[in-house]
């Protein structure tokens, strides 16, 4: 989540998270680096806090800096592939809408939560780019149709195959049970946030690969 979107106290978990993170190229036998990062953390939250629950915030922590080296990772690897999160947002609306791939510029701007205008910027640069066209509806003149290209199509293959190896090997320690663990905690979580939370969007600066 973009820090201007966070509320007050989660901007304090990630700064003291992040304040908490040691160095790299520190020497020892001890914790390793994420352990000890969660451990300051911990003891700064204790300090500070004492009514915090150690499991409940360790827990917390590990997803604020998970998401942060993620969201690192996924923008490294579209980097490299000419490609950025606006238009990785884009591809992903287009491929889950199915073939033949194609929306509106509103249902777009809906998806995504943009602007009329931020959205037609960003599908000018894409159309630039050949990812996607810009066509008349022949039954309707006035509808304006997004239509994803195999260029476009292609690349959404490639930031997806990218994206899989780095999970996979992200969740490499993790035996079948315990993976089966966590999609179960993760999905309760996710229900629980979007029960109390409902006029949350869900947008993040981290790209959804849909893996």
């Amino acid at each position: 989540m973009p820090a201007d979107q966070q509320d007050p106290a989660a901007r304090k978990r990630a700064a003291a998270a992040s304040s908490a993170e040691p160095s790299a190229g520190g020497a020892g036998t001890g914790p390793g680096p994420t352990d000890a990062g969660l451990e300051a953390h911990l003891a700064v939250f204790q300090r500070e806090f004492p009514e915090v629950d150690p499991q409940v915030e360790t827990i917390v922590a590990a997803l604020f800096r998970l998401h942060r080296r993620m969201s690192v990772a996924y923008d490294r690897q579209m980097a490299a592939l000419g490609i950025t999160n606006a238009d990785w947002e884009v591809l992903r609306a287009l491929v889950l809408a199915g073939e033949p791939y194609r929306l509106s510029p509103g249902e777009l701007a809906k998806s995504l939560g943009l602007t009329p205008a931020a959205m037609t910027h960003r599908i000018d640069r894409m159309v630039g780019e050949e990812l996607v066209t810009r066509t008349r509806d022949e039954q309707n003149r006035v509808r304006v149709i997004i239509e994803l290209t195999a260029a476009g199509r292609d690349m959404w293959l490639r930031v997806v195959r990218d994206a899989a190896v780095f999970e996979s090997a992200l969740l490499q320690d993790l035996g079948d049970a315990e993976r089966a663990d966590l999609a179960d905690g993760l999905r309760r979580m996710l229900a629980r946030v979007e029960e109390t939370q409902p006029d949350g969007t869900g947008r993040s600066d981290a790209p959804a690969t849909g893996t």
